[in-house]
């Protein structure tokens, strides 16, 4: 038996709440995109139109071509502060990128107080970061600081911290790590509860150790886990600022100097808003090809 055809009218009045229902959605969702617009796109594409001007607020903006550039490529800080960033970058990698996931994993063995162990760890995150920065600032002083007075209660050697060369940069990665791995640790929380028990059962069954049960179903489970936030990593470390700003300036003997501090200086200190952009734009492009580059590599070895 044939199904009723609806009325006329009551398809229009059907296409009518259905219309009026889209365009509820695209209103929000064009509210949504001005919003992003304005604060995320606008102020790449007005740095990438700086780049290229010399700034004047009293006579207006001038194009200078690549004037800006050859600034920065003169500047003897502008490698200083590429191969500063690389190294904390690096170093970030060597003695943060693993502790955030050794502490999950460690966190989510607990069967009581997990809870407060997620609150713990994922307390210096939510510090203002200029906070962090200064606290970690006075636990490295010379004399007086918290460091060098446990060291010396316990007649081990102190050290200068962020008034060397030689220990500054390293300082900064601890101060950063330990300010920053909260959030990776719970997100590498929550990947390891999706791991299905039965695995860990098998496992062990199999008479697998600890070691091979992480080797075997905790890393592979949560590779995609790691492998984003090993991007994310690099490219928040490569942007790093308020820790050498805060703790060091750039020194000692501009040991501490980054890209984005020598944006800042370009920019506050010598008025240069060009060569800032400029500086900006070199890293955003660097950045950019390096992230196209490391998800194809992860992406072709996950096919």
């Amino acid at each position: 038996m044939a199904a009723p055809v609806p009325a006329p009218g009551k398809r229009a009045a059907g296409r009518r709440r259905r219309l009026a229902e889209h365009l509820t959605a695209y209103g929000f969702l064009c509210g949504a995109l001005v919003i992003f617009g304005l604060f995320a796109w606008y102020p790449v594409v007005r740095n990438v139109i700086l780049s290229f001007q010399e700034v004047n607020f009293v006579r207006g903006s001038s194009w200078v071509g690549l004037d800006n550039f050859t600034y920065i490529f003169d500047d003897p800080l502008f490698a200083t502060a590429w191969k500063n960033s690389a190294v904390f970058t690096l170093y970030a990698l060597l003695l943060g990128f693993g502790v955030p996931f050794v502490a999950a994993v460690l966190i989510n063995e607990f069967r009581h107080a997990r809870a407060y162990f997620r609150i713990l760890v994922y307390l210096p995150v939510m510090l203002p970061p200029v906070v962090v920065a200064l606290m970690w600032r006075w636990f490295y002083q010379p004399e007086g600081g918290l460091i060098n007075e446990i060291l010396g209660a316990a007649h081990l050697p102190t050290s200068d911290w962020t008034n060397s060369s030689s220990t500054a940069l390293i300082s900064l990665v601890i101060a950063s790590t330990w300010a920053n791995m909260g959030t990776a640790t719970l997100i590498y929380l929550a990947a390891l509860q999706t791991i299905p028990g039965e695995l860990y059962e098998s496992a062990e069954l199999d008479g697998a150790s600890i070691w091979r049960r992480l080797w075997h179903v905790t890393i592979p489970q949560t590779r995609f886990v790691i492998l984003m936030l090993l991007l994310l990593q690099i490219v928040g470390t490569m942007q790093v600022f308020t820790e050498p700003f805060v703790m060091t300036g750039g020194g000692p003997k501009d040991s501490t100097v980054t890209v984005m501090l020598l944006v800042y200086r370009y920019a506050f200190v010598y008025n240069n808003f060009g060569a800032a952009s400029a500086m900006s734009l070199l890293l955003l492009i660097f950045l950019a090809v390096f992230s196209a580059a490391y998800l194809r590599v992860t992406r072709s070895r996950q096919i």
